[in-house]
């Protein structure tokens, strides 16, 4: 062969290995789009985004389209490679350019493509999807082909072609993504997006304010003291009962009995007319349903009962809100702190805090599948009503009691250890 012909050849090898690295790239490129980027880019009106689009939909077509291409080429560069080692070394060059040809393709035609490919797949699958649609047209009629003959030969195996991978995303999933927005997603978004996801697993029984800590007004009491309460509270709604919560009333708001009480002419049968009937809530109510009701019900709070019917709390709109944002209630002056650092590292704690608090102030895991409060958690662990000086250790968390009050745990002292010093509940 003479110089002649092997320029020509040599040029014809180097594109077609140039033709190899584009579809190699072509494929990992489109396979590794974003599919939520690309259906928001598509959306947007991006070219790019809406022929990758076009192409995905088929992903047999794509693919049959991509492989006929890197196979004939590389068949192709093969047997050019073959004719030019031939041409130099004999028969010796047919196990040169094999070995040649091999790693020229391995290195250029495959790994460095894909591997920018899967680093930068929009940079390489837009621009490609020019050149992949057109060639899709132009070997319709081998890719359906050789599609028809892989689809068949997939039936065989059970394995139904048309049927597709569903797209949607568990809740876990959603929430890994937004854990790895990074940057993209400031941290308190991200933190109001995992709350709202959560809102699924939370009941109304976790945020819900205890029975004994319901600031309501009771009817057995003298005039002037409900007038005094209602003076002075800072709520805006109140439960009305008479001598116990079970024996609700209704609810009133504020507002509705403004101008009697700045007047002096509020009486109890006007206090209790002003009230709406009460909305009861049951316990096992998942956030996310509960934040529904109440849109739908135009009630902004609700009394919470058990399976047997009996109040065990109050629950309002806000408390749910604020497992979404967060806290955004100023506490009052006369308001104690429920939990108080200390200058050794621990924390005097309230024993009615809810777990669920205290975990998120403090950055810390206690148990919450269990008993709803600190005082609860603590007598669960030790199986009995504990005496003041009690100590206690539950996972990484030591606890020592300081206050019993009314058989209830009122003051504990706690702290975190080394978890590889922690067992998982132990007495003191």
């Amino acid at each position: 062969m003479d110089e002649s012909q092997t320029g020509p050849l040599l040029g014809l090898l180097v594109f077609l290995i140039i033709c190899s690295a584009f579809f190699s790239s072509s494929e990992t490129g489109m396979l590794s789009l974003n599919r939520y980027r690309l259906r928001h880019l598509a959306r947007e009106g991006h070219k790019g985004a809406r022929r990758a689009s076009r192409l995905l939909e088929r992903p047999d077509r794509l693919l049959g389209t991509i492989l006929v291409g890197n196979n004939v080429v590389n068949i192709l560069a093969a047997s050019i490679a073959t004719v030019l080692a031939v041409d130099l070394w004999g028969e010796a060059g047919i196990a040169i350019s094999t070995v040649a040809l091999t790693i020229v393709v391995l290195i250029f035609g495959e790994i460095t493509p894909k591997t920018l490919a899967a680093l930068r797949p929009e940079s390489i699958a837009f621009p490609a999807s020019h050149l992949l649609l057109l060639l899709q047209r132009l070997l319709y009629p081998v890719v359906w082909l050789t599609g028809m003959v892989s689809n068949g030969l997939l039936r065989l195996f059970g394995i139904d072609p048309a049927q597709r991978g569903s797209d949607s995303l568990s809740t876990a999933e959603l929430r890994s993504i937004v854990r790895e927005s990074g940057s993209e997603l400031p941290l308190n978004r991200q933190n109001m997006l995992l709350s709202v996801l959560d809102l699924e697993t939370v009941t109304v029984n976790d945020i819900m304010i205890p029975r004994n800590e319901v600031y309501g007004i009771d009817l057995d009491d003298p005039l002037e003291h409900i007038i005094e309460q209602l003076r002075t509270t800072s709520h805006t709604r109140l439960p009305v009962f008479r001598g116990d919560i079970n024996q609700i009333e209704g609810v009133v708001h504020m507002r509705q009995i403004a101008r009697l009480l700045s007047q002096n002419q509020l009486t109890k049968d006007a206090l209790l007319a002003a009230s709406s009937q009460p909305y009861f809530v049951p316990e096992s109510t998942p956030l996310s349903t509960q934040l529904i009701n109440f849109q739908k019900q135009k009630r902004r709070i609700g009394i919470v009962v058990d399976e047997y019917g009996e109040v065990i709390g109050v629950a309002t709109l806000e408390d749910i809100l604020e497992e979404i944002v967060g806290e955004f209630t100023a506490q009052s002056p006369a308001q104690q702190s429920e939990i108080e650092p200390q200058d050794d590292g621990s924390f005097i704690i309230e024993g009615t805090i809810n777990l669920r608090d205290l975990n998120r102030q403090l950055d810390w895991h206690l148990p919450c599948d269990g008993p709803k409060t600190l005082n609860g958690l603590v007598t669960e662990a030790l199986e009995s009503i504990p005496e003041n000086s009690v100590c206690l250790q539950i996972g990484p968390y030591r606890l020592e009691i300081l206050q019993v009050t009314e058989s209830r745990v009122s003051r504990v002292r706690a702290w975190k250890i080394s978890k590889s010093t922690a067992p998982q509940s132990s007495e003191q």
